[in-house]
């Protein structure tokens, strides 16, 4: 029989994922965050953001001082050495296993994305450093049976791990399906094991709820939505808050040298541990 690829649904959208005509939302983060790969139409659905508001432009940079600091948190105060990273995002300078193993060269880091040139790139320039190691999983970030089996290829389900859902959970609609994506991974992994989440909120700018729904109009594949500081502390209960809790991603253990931003910028992060 021929194999038809558009009669397969799967596979007609994982193609639509790679046009270069239409913007795709992990080249657009890949634009916002000052990479290089990215197409035109990408870059006119990120300008078109900002323009709808202007806050959009002050997410990467604070959502990635937010990203080193938890990591170093991770790795040099609670001692994780394991990192299962979903929603990998393009390679940029300071990904997840570059911090990390920058303060300890043996971690390990399972990267986790269902974009397929995302996965593309991240295996060929995404390396570990020596005495480490970095593997790659192509899973929907609903289907944790497929990440935690993916993910054992790299990590060790019996030490700690740190789970990393950074802007992920955006894309699950339902809250009901986003507090169980949280609890069945978390499930999944030892006790002293933590949660690290950042999601865009829907209560601090206004111009936010427009911005969604330009972005859900350009990219109707990959739909995203906000959420407010309740239904984000819904995704982590159960699990014990590192201090200072849920906060704006400015607000989690600022540092001196963090970019500075004349409005607030519309991310909740949260850092937690399982008992």
């Amino acid at each position: 029989m021929a194999d038809d690829w558009g009669e397969d649904e799967t596979r007609r959208a994982k193609a639509a994922l790679i046009s270069t005509d239409v913007p795709n939302a992990a080249r657009v983060a890949d634009f916002m965050y000052g990479g290089q790969n990215n197409f035109e139409s990408d870059r006119r659905a990120a300008r078109a953001l900002v323009r709808t508001a202007p806050a959009v432009t002050d997410i990467a940079p604070a959502a990635r001082a937010f990203q080193r600091r938890m990591l170093r948190f991770l790795v040099a105060d609670a001692g994780i050495r394991q990192f299962l990273d979903i929603g990998t995002g393009l390679p940029l300078v300071g990904n997840t296993h570059e911090v990390a193993q920058s303060l300890a060269p043996e971690c390990r880091i399972a990267y986790v994305d269902s974009d397929p040139m995302v996965l593309a790139h991240a295996r060929a320039l995404m390396k570990s450093a020596p005495g480490g190691a970095v593997g790659y999983v192509d899973a929907d970030v609903r289907d944790c049976g497929a990440i935690m089996r993916g993910a054992g290829e790299t990590l060790d389900m019996s030490q700690p791990v740190a789970v990393l859902l950074l802007f992920t959970l955006a894309y699950v609609h339902a809250d009901a399906d986003a507090a169980g994506v949280v609890s069945s991974l978390m499930a999944a992994v030892p006790s002293g094991s933590y949660a690290a989440i950042y999601h865009l909120a829907s209560e601090v700018d206004r111009d936010m709820d427009a911005a969604v729904g330009l972005w859900n109009t350009m990219m109707p594949a990959q739909p995203i939505r906000l959420r407010s500081r309740a239904e984000v502390g819904d995704l982590v209960a159960g699990l014990e808050l590192v201090a200072p809790g849920l906060t704006l991603v400015t607000g989690w253990r600022p540092d001196a040298d963090d970019p500075r931003f004349i409005r607030a910028v519309p991310v909740y992060g949260v850092v937690a541990r399982k008992p």
